[in-house]
């Protein structure tokens, strides 16, 4: 069920967690934890060529969305949201003024380009 946002494209928000395999090592390991619909827009961004010729590009985004309750083990430092086959560096969400039901997300994002890990080093 949407709410009041509605909006153009879904974005799922993905928990990466670190997990020990059989031979003691950790590795990185990536959970959805919800779909979210709304909208992605643009609020800066530039692409240019560093020191060493390589071309790169950075941008930020918002995606605003209707509230949902998200796990209370969700933070910025350790989630990433996929969005159009992109994968974006969460760097805050907002609920504004904390209306909780009947307002809406904004989750402030980074996207640096290319194929991105969403698990952060």
């Amino acid at each position: 069920m949407y709410g009041l946002i509605g909006g153009n494209t879904d974005a799922q928000l993905v928990r990466l967690k670190s997990v020990v395999n059989a031979i003691g090592e950790s590795e990185p390991q990536e959970e959805i934890v919800v779909t979210l619909h709304g909208w992605l827009d643009m609020a800066g961004g530039d692409s240019r060529y560093t020191a060493y010729y390589a071309k790169t590009e950075e941008s930020t985004h918002v995606f605003v969305c209707d509230w949902v309750q998200l796990p209370e083990n969700i933070s910025p430092e350790n989630c990433c949201l996929l969005c159009g086959g992109k994968r974006y560096d969460v760097l805050q969400i907002d609920n504004p003024m904390g209306m909780a039901d009947g307002s809406q997300l904004e989750i402030y994002l980074r996207y640096t380009g290319g194929a991105a890990q969403c698990w952060k080093a």
